[in-house]
């Protein structure tokens, strides 16, 4: 827990105090301030959107891709990347079963090639 606070202040700090430093550079005479602080609180507004839209696009392809493979700890996994990032997915990509993916024949879903049912409808092949 202890972690999680220093984490937010961290993060909140320079979120709440960023926008008020720009538009403190406004000044009505000079126009290149103006354009400054619009850039800076683009940057501190756009690059957390975009990290989190990574994020979760992450997630959804770990969901998957652990369904397909037949893994039953889908949100475990998802749970790991969420909170490490980067190396989460490393640690998920070296463990996850290797394998192709092939179509199933009866549902149409992905599926390990080498594995005797589909994860999504039990159906053998």
């Amino acid at each position: 827990m202890q972690i999680w606070n220093k984490f937010l202040r961290l993060f909140t700090v320079p979120v709440l105090f960023a926008p008020v430093a720009c538009f403190a550079q406004y000044y009505p005479g000079d126009p290149a301030r103006g354009c400054a602080g619009c850039g800076c609180c683009g940057t501190f507004i756009f690059i957390p959107i975009i990290c989190l839209a990574i994020s979760v696009a992450l997630l959804v392809w770990v969901a998957r891709d652990a369904k397909a493979r037949g893994m039953d700890s889908a949100v475990l996994w998802m749970l790991l990347v969420f909170f490490l990032n980067l190396i989460g997915l490393v640690i998920y990509l070296l463990s996850r079963p290797q394998g192709n993916l092939v179509p199933c024949p009866n549902c149409g879903n992905m599926r390990l090639q080498a594995s005797v049912k589909c994860p999504h409808c039990g159906i053998g092949s």
